[in-house]
């Protein structure tokens, strides 16, 4: 049974008002779970590239142990996310902890997860930056130059460049690509198999099979006065387990980018929980060996005296200290650097779409102004919401000075406060709800109820873990605490504003919604061979005003759609109704209502969420078997490649796809048309004429009879043109074509 809400659009012509009908799921389930864990990956596995030198600086010798069980937790975080997924809680962090522990929590999980997403950005394109500035440096040692990058200026320098350049690649909605990304992930996984090799041959031919890190015991632990924060001088740190937790703590930024396990929930193929599970296992064993083993080989390769060079590219230093010759070390170092530039760039835009989402869906929950979610002119993205990611991001890069261990702490604050809200909110919505598909291994059952013993042990440990970093990182927490209240102020702000100002909004038509599945024609009144046109801005609705005029709804209906975009940062769960149609999308269809009651034409109205419009789009279209798909002209791109990337996402349809028209319709241009498939040929009404005609002659004057159908007049007129075309009449037969074309 579907659901309702709402009243009818208010009619002031009868029958002739449009019905609005959303659909909640199209173009989502199209990736197979190897892009979704490369996705993940993308994130998670660039922790390898300063995680285990950052956990060393802090705690020691023994850190890439530390490291390694780390990886081995994030098979726990792995069924907490599960389970939330499972759940299909809407909305992300910020309402799993709002339904379970309250609206207070929520703001406060939010603010600790936008934190989590600013830093990724900064840290991840530093480390990059120190990696291609070492790189520079043994260049100049082969060269025997005596000229010396400065290693932490270049690095900020650089990061600060990408981060503006991502920033623009945002602005613009170019969003990441699952494809660009498992070749990214193929490529890194070339790197490690390299790495996988070498390595052990390295301590083979080396002898340095027992040159292994001091085990992950308290006596072993040797904390830098950073680490200690506020433990320093007291004697927490001489408490075996507090020294434990402690030192976890600082080796739990290399599991990063657990969120994004969420985000993808929603593009991955059916079955979704099946390959949830598979993604979710690929990645978390890529991160163990990636990550966790090779940061054991670079703490057994690297001699200790000259370890602490590499800190901030343990990487890069493992390439140039395993064995064989120097420019062959040298070349791979080269390729470590490319890689590495490749996965830890790409952290800065997933970054960027994360945060984005994140506010973003705060935004449509009420808690941010709309102001905040105003489009950008030309190209229809949230930049003001960009702008602000880019600017804390920039103002992160410049505090830090390109110095990972600064933002190495502030990172692994961001990452457990995450972590622990999200593993808490599951926990208390184990016992509101009861319709998970999927639950944390390790239940008990006691007296009739279910104990999560599972899902307790791993909040606890991220709890206790959270607090210990609470202490540990002085620098981390006194920005990580003033960020999340200068959001959390932010948030309750905005949300008492809105609350305030709502009833002085336009008042706009009410719609009544009717949530699906999936698209339904029948539901839609759309009959097949439906006009589909996609709109977005209803100051740009020029399209839509000439489908209303020239289109007969005796023989086609007209189905209005507008895609409600969201991206990998921001797909985690469905969204919810209000969500789905937000008061964007109240207005833009308010907009459509008045036009299409000014021709006295029905529409129906459709809001499709999706991560690429153009699949969205093509979805639609090919779900309704319509006829046509009309689109406006692209303020930032030319009507042929915005029909080329439509054609390509038609391409991208599983089989059987359906043939239709599409048409870009310009104010000031002619218009576009393309054919997507083999596709029957729009006769003039004279043509139809003219071939009826002589249906009729043959018919009557000829033997041919009742046997004579129209087919068989287009087929001889075909044939026939395809002679004079291979034939002396050429010339004829095109300057015929040219005149009907000029006709039409």
């Amino acid at each position: 049974m579907s659901s309702h809400e709402g009243t009818l659009p208010q009619a002031s012509s009868s029958s002739l008002t449009p019905k609005v009908v959303v659909a909640t799921t199209v173009a989502l389930t199209f990736i197979s779970f190897w892009r979704g864990a490369s996705i993940v990956l993308a994130d998670l596995a660039s922790s390898c590239f300063y995680a285990g030198g950052a956990a060393e600086q802090a705690i020691g010798r023994s850190a890439p142990w530390f490291v390694l069980g780390v990886m081995l937790f994030s098979f726990a975080v792995r069924s907490v996310y599960m389970e939330s997924c499972g759940m299909f809680v809407r909305g992300g962090v910020y309402v799993v902890v709002r339904d379970s522990m309250g609206p207070v929590l929520a703001k406060a999980s939010v603010s600790s997860l936008v934190f989590d997403y600013i830093l990724t950005g900064p840290i991840s394109v530093v480390s990059a930056g120190q990696y291609i500035a070492a790189l520079l440096n043994e260049i100049m040692d082969l060269l025997h130059q005596t000229y010396r990058t400065p290693v932490n200026t270049f690095a900020a320098g650089f990061a600060v460049l990408v981060t503006i350049y991502f920033w623009w690649e945002n602005i613009k909605g170019v969003h990441e690509s699952s494809g660009k990304t498992l070749r990214i992930m193929q490529i890194t996984t070339v790197m490690v198999g390299i790495l996988l090799i070498w390595c052990p041959l390295t301590i083979l031919l080396n002898g340095r099979w027992h040159n292994l890190p001091p085990a992950p015991l308290p006596r072993n632990l040797t904390f830098a006065n950073d680490a200690q924060g506020w433990f320093k001088g007291t004697f927490w740190l001489q408490i075996p387990m507090v020294a434990i937790i402690v030192a976890f703590g600082h080796s739990l930024l290399s599991m990063s980018g657990f969120e994004t396990l969420a985000q993808v929930y929603r593009e991955i193929a059916y079955p979704k929980l099946k390959n949830l599970r598979i993604t979710a296992n690929l990645t978390c064993w890529y991160a163990v060996i990636c990550t966790g083993v090779v940061t054991v080989f670079a703490s057994m390769i690297i001699p200790d005296n000259i370890r602490p060079m590499y800190f901030d590219n343990l990487i890069g230093g493992l390439a140039m200290n395993l064995s064989g010759p120097y420019l062959l070390r040298l070349s791979f170092h080269i390729f470590v650097v490319i890689v590495g530039g490749l996965i830890l760039a790409g952290a800065v835009n997933t970054s960027m779409v994360g945060a984005n989402g994140v506010l973003n869906r705060v935004a449509e929950d009420g808690i941010l102004i709309p102001w905040f979610r105003k489009p950008q002119k030309r190209y229809g993205t949230t930049f003001r919401i960009i702008n602000l990611i880019a600017i804390l991001q920039i103002a992160t890069i410049i505090g830090s000075r390109g110095d990972m261990t600064i933002l190495a702490e502030a990172y692994a604050f961001g990452v457990v406060w995450s972590f622990f809200f999200k593993s808490l909110g599951v926990m208390v919505l184990r016992f509101q709800r009861h319709d998970q598909e999927y639950k944390f291994p390790f239940n008990v059952k006691f007296a009739g109820r279910e104990l999560p013993i599972g899902l307790f042990l791993t909040t606890m440990v991220l709890g206790m873990v959270a607090i210990a970093n609470l202490f540990s990182k002085e620098i981390a927490t006194k920005y990580g605490v003033a960020f999340t209240i200068i959001f959390f102020v932010i948030f309750t702000i905005s949300e008492h504003v809105n609350r305030r100002t709502r009833h002085e909004q336009k008042e706009l038509e009410q719609f009544n919604l009717d949530h699906q599945a999936d698209i339904d024609g029948s539901t839609l009144r759309a009959r097949p061979g439906c006009v589909v046109v996609a709109v977005r801005d209803f100051r740009r609705m020029e399209h839509l005003r000439r489908v209303l005029e020239k289109t007969n709804l005796r023989k086609h209906d007209i189905v209005v759609m507008t895609v409600r975009q969201i991206s990998t940062g921001a797909a985690e769960y469905d969204l919810s109704r209000e969500q789905l149609f937000s008061d964007y999308e109240r207005e833009l269809f308010s907009h459509v209502v008045e036009l299409a009651e000014k021709e006295g034409k029905t529409v129906e109205l459709l809001v499709v969420p999706g991560v690429n419009p153009y699949d969205a789009m093509v979805h639609a279209a090919n779900t309704l078997k319509a006829s046509r798909l009309v689109t406006g002209v692209s303020a930032r791109m030319e009507s042929d490649e915005l029909a080329r990337r439509i054609g390509l996402a038609w391409q991208n349809l599983p089989e059987p796809r359906h043939a239709f028209s599409l048409e870009v319709i310009s104010p000031d241009r002619p218009s576009v048309f393309v054919n997507l498939g083999p596709h029957p040929p729009r006769l003039w009404p004279e043509d139809v004429d003219l071939l009826h005609q002589i249906w009729l002659e043959l018919s009557e004057n000829s033997d041919c009879g009742s046997r004579l159908h129209h087919r068989d007049v287009v087929g001889v007129a075909l044939r026939r043109l395809q002679r004079d075309l291979n034939g002396d009449r050429r010339p004829d037969a095109v300057d015929e074509v040219r005149r009907d074309i000029r006709r039409a």
